[in-house]
């Protein structure tokens, strides 16, 4: 897995209007932190986190705000500090220099240059969970961020698949499906409703399945029997991919 810019994580923070800024930055100084060899300094990043932290759960607080932008700037001095008068065996200042971009709000941008300092995966969780959205699929939001999906494309079929938790396993199984093949998006999954809602006996849900993965020669049967039954739109739907017309056929087709 690649490094990703700074453009790529920026999609997560246009995802969602809830994002947890205040869980992101004590995630990101928990990943960090370690990683900063020089124990004064390491303290000094560790309570301006801790700072921003308290700021960020109540932003509201002029006295918290003022604390915080202290902090961050009391670190950035520290920062330039060492770089200039660090010679010969310098004290590394990039581990912080990141968490600083995250205390000025600049997320994207820290994890960007994160990414390459701590686990992607426990990046990408981080990000993924302070997203607060409800009735939100993380694991499958992840798992598409594995399989090569962008943010924006992995929240979006995260989001949607989330929300109908509800379906039966084989429905959620060709929805899976579609969205790790990126074919998700809302018309497909409105069509899909329409097959949970038809409450579809065992053997109308297992021709259902296999109309929706494609069976070429079922889709033909199907499409004929809609047509000797009078549905000759349905069939004509049918035969050109149209997911709204399966949960009908496999009612018919099954009678």
């Amino acid at each position: 897995m690649g490094v990703h810019l700074e453009q790529w994580w920026a999609q997560f923070l246009e995802a969602s209007d809830r994002f947890d800024a205040a869980y992101l930055v004590e995630g990101l100084s928990d990943l960090i932190g370690p990683h900063i060899r020089a124990p004064l300094l390491r303290r000094e990043v560790k309570i301006a986190a801790d700072t921003v932290v308290r700021y960020l759960e109540r932003p509201a607080s002029a006295e918290r705000a003022e604390q915080a932008r202290e902090a961050t700037e009391r670190l950035s001095r520290t920062l330039e500090r060492i770089r200039e008068r660090s010679t010969g065996a310098a004290i590394a200042t990039d581990e912080a220099a990141i968490l600083e971009q995250a205390l000025r709000g600049e997320y994207a941008a820290a994890a960007a240059a994160a990414e390459r300092l701590v686990d992607a995966k426990r990046l990408q969780r981080l990000f993924v969970t302070a997203l607060r959205l409800e009735r939100f699929d993380i694991p499958m939001a992840l798992r598409l961020l594995e399989g090569g999906q962008n943010p924006r494309e992995a929240v979006r079929s995260g989001h949607l698949i989330g929300r109908y938790s509800w379906w039966p396993s084989w429905l959620l199984r060709i929805v899976t499906e579609r969205a790790l093949a990126g074919t998700l998006d809302e018309d497909t999954i409105t069509a899909l409703d329409k097959c949970a809602y038809a409450e579809l006996t065992p053997l109308q849900a297992n021709l259902a399945r296999k109309l929706l993965g494609g069976n070429e020669a079922l889709i033909a049967t199907a499409a004929h029997r809609l047509m000797s039954l009078g549905e000759t739109d349905a069939a004509a739907r049918l035969r050109e991919g149209d997911v709204t017309a399966v949960a009908l056929a496999a009612r018919l087709s099954a009678l």
